[in-house]
């Protein structure tokens, strides 16, 4: 795959606790050298990252109800309604585990609505992403996860938060494009730091790479 044609599938990610602002500038001026499609950053470095890619392509990427999925809907609504205010482009929110596990798919669905109607409210086009943290979740629940996403009306459904046991697989990515169809993205994210391991998650069906090393990638491909 040609490079530019794979960084604009790279969302370029630093979501550690202990990022500070030197590192959110670092993975910003690299997104912009390279043309990535997006940066991921947390909520507070929100503002920082929209200064640094203004006039830029790149999107500014956040999440929500990270890195558990514990809070409640109208919790994750408030921090997608700020984290629109803050200038975010995307966002990546992360479902209640705990709900979709016991078979509340009612409770998973509700807060995925609740999220999507602060994001209507925006007047700038923004794309929901929703986290499923596979690496916790049985076949059953993958698929469940990824239907009601869908049905809620995300734009994508991203494997893992990267801060769970695993990562993402070219079993998990085949088998939500499986469960999504076409008409959604799936993001890989979680363990994916080489050029190889890249490109099987995009043949598996990724059509978003979550990632820190999206340099490293990068070095990988064609010009």
């Amino acid at each position: 795959m040609k490079r530019a044609e794979l960084a604009k599938l790279i969302d370029h990610t630093a979501l550690g606790p202990t990022a500070t602002a030197a590192d959110i500038k670092q993975i910003c001026t690299e997104a912009r050298r390279d043309g990535f499609a997006a940066v991921c950053v947390s909520p507070y470095h929100v503002p920082l990252a929209g200064q640094l890619l203004a006039e830029s392509e790149v999107k500014v990427c956040t999440v929500i109800g990270f890195p558990h999925g514990c809070n409640v809907g109208p919790v994750k609504a408030m921090e997608t309604k700020q984290a629109i205010d803050d200038g975010a482009d995307e966002l990546d929110m992360v479902i209640n585990i705990a709900a979709l596990k016991q078979g509340d798919y009612h409770i998973v669905l509700d807060e995925i609505q609740l999220v999507s109607r602060a994001i209507e409210k925006c007047p700038r086009p923004l794309l929901l992403k929703i986290i499923l943290e596979t690496t916790l979740l049985t076949t059953e629940e993958k698929i469940a996860g990824a239907i009601l996403a869908k049905a809620a009306g995300a734009d994508f459904v991203k494997t893992s938060t990267g801060f769970a046991q695993g990562g993402a697989t070219v079993e998990d990515v085949s088998l939500l494009r499986r469960t999504v169809g076409k008409m959604i993205g799936v993001k890989a994210s979680g363990g994916i730091r080489d050029y190889h391991t890249a490109i099987a998650m995009i043949e598996a069906g990724a059509t978003r790479i979550g990632t820190s090393s999206g340099p490293v990638i990068l070095h990988g491909a064609e010009e």
